[in-house]
């Protein structure tokens, strides 16, 4: 029992990113209609239609003329992960997730990779999502989608892998043996875009001081782990956009001392924790 609640948030994670992945390969291969389409573009029940906004932002800049149901798929999605929190679709959604990280377990146990010398800043990410823009623009296709290794590792499990696995080897290495967290955390424009997204968010971690006995667990698992400055020494609550919400800090915390909570709550504790 104790194993489930120290990896509660992380074994409903699994759950949701293997749910969607089954549901696409379900609804691609065998007609399921739960959930039909890829990442980038899809429709739930025959009826909701869902779209990736940073892929619908690329195919604008490049020019593209889109169905009225694809941008309505956008809005949806961007209203949905500004609600929850931008970075929810990284740790709850993503499959690449599942790859990084694994890498990054392995490379903390066996001590590769680089922690907190970094190779590229934190900030490398939003300079790749404006060039994928810039390149949309200028070549006339979706820049990103065009490379992603998220949306190789999707298509691989829904048709086959093939060449697929060199790019998702490829993000595997480079967080096992060049720098932690490397992909998600300092060069995927996805992410940044929903960091960018994710700033209004109404679902926060708050961080209660005065259970908190600094002992840095928390600091230890999270893949964004400078957004937990207020970890032993002062209450209040993570407001930054780049926060996941993967829950592993509220998980490996001893002292209860991490929780989500609403953001009006999170705020209110913001102002008159410390």
């Amino acid at each position: 029992m104790t194993s489930l609640r120290t990896n509660r948030y992380l074994i409903a994670r699994r759950l949701v990113q293997t749910a969607v992945m089954v549901l696409l390969i379900g609804g691609n291969l065998w007609g399921w209609t739960v959930l039909r389409g890829n990442l980038s573009s899809s429709v739930v029940l025959g009826t909701v239609p869902l779209a990736d906004p940073f892929a619908v932002i690329q195919l604008l800049a490049a020019g593209g003329l889109l169905a009225t149901d694809v941008l309505i798929g956008a809005a949806i999605t961007l209203a949905f992960y500004a609600l929850l929190g931008g970075r929810v679709f990284c740790s709850w959604v993503c499959p690449m997730n599942m790859v990084t990280d694994l890498a990054n377990r392995l490379g903390r146990r066996f001590k590769t990779g680089t922690g907190s010398r970094r190779v590229f800043g934190r900030s490398a990410r939003y300079f790749i999502l404006g060039l994928a823009l810039v390149l949309s623009a200028i070549m006339g296709v979706a820049a990103f989608e065009a490379i992603s290794p998220i949306g190789m590792l999707q298509r691989g499990l829904v048709f086959g892998m093939g060449a697929g696995w060199l790019a998702v080897t490829a993000v595997f290495l480079f967080d096992l043996l060049i720098q932690r967290n490397g992909f998600c955390g300092h060069v995927c424009p996805l992410g940044a875009f929903y960091a960018l997204v994710g700033r209004t968010a109404l679902v926060r971690i708050d961080h209660d001081h005065e259970k908190c006995t600094s002992c840095m667990d928390c600091l230890k698992v999270c893949p964004e782990n400078q957004i937990l400055e207020l970890v032993g020494q002062a209450s209040g609550s993570v407001l930054d956009g780049v926060c996941t919400n993967c829950g592993r800090c509220i998980e490996v915390c001893p002292d209860a001392a991490l929780s989500f909570s609403h953001r009006k709550h999170a705020m209110s504790l913001e102002s008159g924790g410390s």
